[in-house]
């Protein structure tokens, strides 16, 4: 079985900012409780990835390259508005962050998230990286796509 361990944090500053991000536009063709189905066009690729209820930073998760042509289709097909958002992969001790920072609806957040071995497993924690938000559900990407940070980002 495919399992994803991941933990996301909320950034602050610009010191995760590096010159190569990529584009990435995603929709979700289901967003049910038990499942997530998502397209998403990362720079010159396109993936297809369905995910299972997380259980704490836990979940299962099984992604499958696509045609480009095949995404860009079936992006027309999702429910609610798209996720756009620039990806960034900083290198911080043995571990790889990935940081989001979101456009349209979504600008302003900017999310970094890490893949871990194990739940316990420690890993070193840049100062650019303050609240842990793995459990909140606002910050699900499958989430944020029918109800934007914009709408309660003051609350």
């Amino acid at each position: 079985m495919a399992l994803e361990i991941e933990r996301k944090f909320l950034v602050t500053g610009s010191d995760w900012r590096t010159p190569d991000g990529v584009p990435y536009r995603q929709g979700y063709l289901n967003r049910d409780k038990q499942r997530t189905v998502r397209v998403r066009i990362a720079g010159e690729k396109a993936f297809l990835t369905i995910k299972g209820v997380s259980t704490g930073a836990t979940r299962v998760e099984f992604e499958y390259e696509i045609p480009v042509s095949e995404a860009t289709q079936l992006l027309t097909l999702c429910d609610g508005p798209l996720i756009e958002k620039t990806r960034r992969r900083v290198t911080v001790g043995a571990h790889v962050w990935e940081v989001d920072e979101f456009h349209g609806d979504n600008a302003g957040l900017v999310v970094a998230e890490i893949e871990l071995g194990s739940e316990d497993e420690t890993f070193e924690r840049p100062d650019w990286v303050t609240v842990e938000v793995t459990e909140d559900a606002r910050y699900y990407n499958s989430n944020l796509a029918v109800r934007p940070f914009k709408e309660w980002r003051e609350s």
